[in-house]
């Protein structure tokens, strides 16, 4: 069915409440949704933590909104128009909360032919639960909390902290064999390594086989919500992301459809209001690589010792496997933005496939480069990057005497090189002013990633 079809026949999306308890050591969490006529859905948080207050209205917040982050993986099914929640909110966070999915569901609408607007796309309904509100935590908050998802960024992030990890802690929702390994590698002990679990309801994944609407999420949300929650009851001060200026940029050219919204600028900035204005939990959130591309931390990365290159992982169509697939869009943008600082030999190695000599990986490289109008659905770097990854490469492997493989040599002919090989050696020492860095860690950031290489 379509988008307008659904939506007439499935009116209604109902958030019903939460249901919190504690017991074995970890905080469960269950949250309730509803389409009517269709199905009803219980995702499911386990939490490991010390015994909280249940009743603590700024717990009771967090549980809340992480729950509002976890319901559009629901609503998406139908994109039913009105959406009845169990409790008040002002405008002025209705609006918030929708600029967040109209914002991360862009990729959704826009691959599955939705035209639709920022007023009409969902209505909310109010129940007369209030939502209860204190001025501060219940006690002070130290230490910080590090996301870390097994790839290049999350591994400069904790390097770059090296020497402030006495009191840090690592997360990843869900186990996942690489985050663990970089985390521990970095020096943090497995006790310190925080692993919520996070479960689908078997039901949205039935609904995906009946093919009712389907699509991307802003998955950073629920990272962004279920870390400040994992902080607070952890007693953490700080939750420290690893996204970079590149992840603004927009996916698809002429129109704002950026597959990574939910790490971008604005989001950080929004969700830094949201916590002033509405959680008041005294949790900082922040990315310590903000004012940095991918690029310059590619880069910082192959400096690092080589026990790092061989356990980093980013490939999401290999996360299951905990492996590289060696022949998807992240892996050939993985070895594209390496390939100046790295040996190809080593990144063929290391990734496991000879992306540059695969004929049918073209494509993709165009649209990763800007030569086709779309970039790759998926959490890659700025065009302008790729283009001057690219000439440095074809500078490297000219300057050591090799043959340059397929890819670079077709990229060689494009009015691209033309366009950027004579700045490329120029690039690297960029800051982005946009960022909520600390003033302390902005300086170390700029010393180690951006001065060191000058």
């Amino acid at each position: 069915m379509t988008f307008t079809e659904l939506r007439q026949q499935y009116r209604e999306f109902i958030f019903h409440g939460l249901q919190a308890d504690y017991r074995d050591g970890c905080l469960h969490v269950t949250y309730r949704f509803e389409i009517p006529g269709l199905y009803t859905f219980a995702p499911a948080w386990v939490i490991p933590c010390e015994r909280p207050a249940i009743e603590n209205p700024v717990l009771y917040r967090l549980l809340v909104s992480l729950g509002m982050a976890e319901l559009v993986s629901y609503w998406k099914i139908t994109c039913s128009p009105l959406v009845r929640l169990p409790m008040q909110m002002t405008k002025e966070q209705a609006d918030w909360w929708k600029r967040l999915y109209f914002g991360g569901l862009g990729e959704f609408f826009y691959r599955n032919g939705i035209e639709t607007d920022f007023e009409s796309f969902m209505t909310f309904a109010y129940g007369d639960e209030t939502v209860p509100y204190a001025d501060a935590p219940e006690k002070p908050l130290s230490g910080r909390l590090i996301p870390v998802g097994g790839g290049k960024d999350s591994i400069v992030t904790l390097n770059l902290l090296k020497g402030q990890l006495g009191d840090a802690f690592a997360y990843q929702i869900n186990h996942r064999d690489s985050s663990e390994k970089a985390a521990l590698l970095a020096g943090i002990p497995k006790e310190r390594i925080l692993e919520p679990k996070r479960t689908l309801d078997p039901n949205m994944l039935e609904c995906n086989r009946r093919g009712f609407l389907n699509g991307h999420t802003p998955f950073s949300a629920i990272v962004a919500f279920s870390a400040v929650l994992t902080a607070y009851l952890h007693g953490l001060s700080e939750v420290v992301l690893s996204n970079e200026s590149s992840a603004s940029e927009s996916t698809v050219s002429e129109a704002e459809v950026n597959h990574q919204y939910s790490k971008s600028y604005q989001f950080e900035k929004d969700f830094f209001a949201y916590e002033r204005d509405y959680l008041r939990c005294g949790v900082r959130y922040f990315s310590l690589l903000r004012p940095l591309t991918e690029f310059q931390i590619a880069r910082y990365f192959a400096s690092l010792p080589t026990q790092y290159h061989e356990i980093f992982r980013s490939c999401n169509a290999g996360a299951k496997q905990d492996k590289w697939c060696g022949h998807c869009a992240k892996c050939l943008f993985v070895a594209v933005i390496l390939s100046p600082f790295l040996p190809y030999a080593e990144i063929v190695r290391l990734l496991g496939s000879d992306l540059f000599n695969l004929a049918d990986m073209e494509p993709v490289l165009q649209e990763l480069c800007g030569a086709l109008p779309n970039k790759p659905f998926e959490c890659v770097g700025s065009r302008k990057e790729v283009n001057i990854s690219l000439c440095l490469a074809i500078a490297r492997a000219e300057r050591e005497g090799e043959k340059l493989p397929l890819l670079l040599a077709n990229y060689k002919q494009s009015p691209l090189y033309a366009e950027y090989a004579g700045t490329a050696a120029d690039f690297g020492q960029e800051w982005d002013p946009q960022h909520n860095l600390p003033d302390e860690l902005a300086a170390l950031v700029r010393r180690e990633c951006v001065e060191h290489f000058a």
